[in-house]
């Protein structure tokens, strides 16, 4: 399922959910809305074929930013949500701010939602405050409401996979993910981590195509102008980068020594630099890409060199 934009934001906004519909994806596209029937509209007039139908569930923002109470936002939530369903509109109820609220109020709220006809749920960690183990006792709760559930997170504190991953693992079916982690204020749950982690720690086939994770990364990136960390995990520069000797030495012997994963599952290559950390064997294996073949007497005296250079 890819969101592609909010339908209510702008003409720009609507132009380019109508380009992603035409190209005929093999996915449900998908427009965020308010609680408001002329969000649903335009995004009616998009010919998406869902919406994220997103209600503020925390108290917190039920009354400081909505100005409202909780009945007549579930009001407004049951009655937006049959409007959507009456469109012949798939429909994913999502409690905004879900980590901040009172969770009987949320379970009655999406019991409602469902009673109107909402297809999924979706719990928000709009802030970021949830852990881990707090994401796994909530999700093993709420599995069991009749309709299947994802997991939304941002990364304020850090935690965005760790939650996503943790709501997978209790029951959640679905998790919202963006490529390089893009989002709001620190971000969400970027997608390559999420994929990853999945992939190779729980054995999970995501059915995503791992090899396509860099190049779409760094298509982002580009088009974006959000620029990727060197030391971030999976796409970043570094991330599969070798110097220390000790290190470049091991890889040398067997990759697995110090790469948990082969950089080509992800798209990527393995590249060996030269600093003040770098061995005789990494500047041995250096040469030889090179195409050179050095003498015992030459290779320390190159090794004293790049030393004094890195240091």
């Amino acid at each position: 399922m890819i969101e592609a934009g909010s339908a209510i934001t702008s003409e720009g906004e609507r132009d380019s959910i109508r380009a992603v519909v035409r190209e005929n994806l093999d996915a449900e596209i998908c427009s965020y809305c308010r609680i408001r029937e002329i969000d649903v509209e335009m995004a009616i007039s998009c010919d998406v074929d869902s919406i994220h139908l997103v209600v503020p569930v925390s108290d917190l923002h039920i009354e400081k930013k909505l100005k409202k109470d909780r009945e007549t936002v579930r009001n407004d939530a049951i009655s937006v949500c049959e409007f959507a369903k009456d469109h012949g509109l798939i429909v994913e109820l999502s409690g905004e701010d879900s980590s901040r609220a009172d969770l009987d109020f949320l379970r009655s709220l999406y019991a409602d939602g469902i009673d109107a006809g909402a297809d999924r749920l979706c719990f928000c960690d709009t802030v970021g405050i949830l852990t881990p183990d707090r994401t796994t006792t909530i999700f093993e709760e709420l599995t069991g409401l009749g309709a299947p559930i994802s997991i939304h997170c941002h990364d304020d504190f850090g935690l965005a996979t760790s939650n996503t991953v943790a709501a997978i693992l209790a029951g959640a079916a679905q998790a919202h993910v963006t490529v390089n982690g893009i989002g709001e204020r620190a971000g969400n749950a970027p997608l390559e981590e999420v994929v990853m982690i999945l992939e190779s720690l729980y054995h999970i086939d995501t059915k995503i195509n791992c090899k396509e994770l860099y190049t779409t990364s760094r298509l982002v990136s580009r088009l974006t102008g959000i620029a990727v960390a060197p030391n971030k995990s999976i796409i970043g520069g570094n991330a599969f980068t070798h110097e220390a000797g000790i290190h470049v030495h091991g890889i040398l012997a067997d990759t697995s020594t110090y790469e948990p994963i082969t950089p080509e599952t992800v798209g990527r290559e393995r590249r060996i630099v030269l600093g003040k950390h770098a061995g005789r064997a990494s500047i041995d294996a250096a040469l030889r890409e090179l195409g050179i073949t050095a003498a015992d007497e030459q290779l320390g005296d190159i090794f004293t060199r790049v030393k004094e250079l890195g240091a």
